[in-house]
């Protein structure tokens, strides 16, 4: 299992919403996202809107396009695509940001 890191801007003046949309997940979407090999999936949000996402998946590429393959992510997307900036018209699974590991402790 391979760990990615990724980051996005949450609009400042949608960080409430952002994190109460996160509450209630759809259960369509958590069960999509974990039949296309998302696990250990966590999203940190920083006040000034700095979102860090961290994913284990054996091929993040791979998982990404199961997602893109299914409704319930298109349904998704288009409901957060307004809370972020700089992503550039692109749905926000498609605008992440990958960081690269420097150290990790097992």
């Amino acid at each position: 299992m391979r760990r990615y890191c990724f980051t996005l801007r949450v609009r400042p003046d949608r960080l409430a919403e952002y994190a109460e949309r996160h509450r209630a997940v759809w259960p369509e979407m958590l069960d999509a996202l974990r039949a296309a090999g998302w696990h250990n999936y966590s999203l940190f949000l920083r006040d000034d809107g700095l979102l860090i996402g961290y994913v284990e998946s054996p091929d993040l590429a791979a998982a990404q396009a199961a997602m893109a393959a299914t409704e319930v992510n298109a349904r998704w997307q288009k409901e957060m695509a307004d809370f972020f900036t700089g992503i550039d018209g692109r749905g926000p699974d498609e605008a992440m940001r990958p960081l690269t590991e420097v150290f990790h402790l097992d």
